[in-house]
């Protein structure tokens, strides 16, 4: 199976910043987009940002200049630096993966990680 790793979260006061790691492992032949997706208390999961296999990325209108998102293909991983961290980016963030296994190349995945909490306080 495929797997994500998530790491990074945390506490952290109004305009200081984290930076989150996202790991996939497991029965993969190519992986093509990776995000970051963040899910505030009451409300539905949103895009973050998102990156292309050749680094092309996608932002959400919420992250507003602040995030910046990366990608090191060969292991699999992202990261998201989050800059000028405010309350209102209080959420779950998950990572999402999207490729083919190994196992079968015309397979396609889609797989989520566990999420990782990131708290902003006032």
């Amino acid at each position: 199976q495929v797997q994500l790793v998530e790491s990074g979260g945390g506490l952290v006061q109004s305009g200081g910043s984290l930076r989150l790691s996202c790991a996939a492992s497991g029965d993969i032949y190519n992986v093509y987009t990776m995000g970051w997706y963040y899910q505030a208390p009451g409300k539905l999961r949103e895009l973050v940002a998102s990156i292309r296999r050749d680094g092309s990325a996608n932002y959400g209108d919420s992250v507003k200049g602040r995030f910046t998102i990366s990608r090191d293909n060969a292991k699999n991983t992202i990261y998201l630096q989050m800059n000028n961290l405010e309350p209102e980016d209080t959420a779950v963030y998950y990572c999402n993966a999207e490729g083919s296994r190994m196992s079968d190349l015309g397979r396609f995945f889609e797989v989520w990680g566990q999420g990782t909490l990131v708290t902003v306080s006032s």
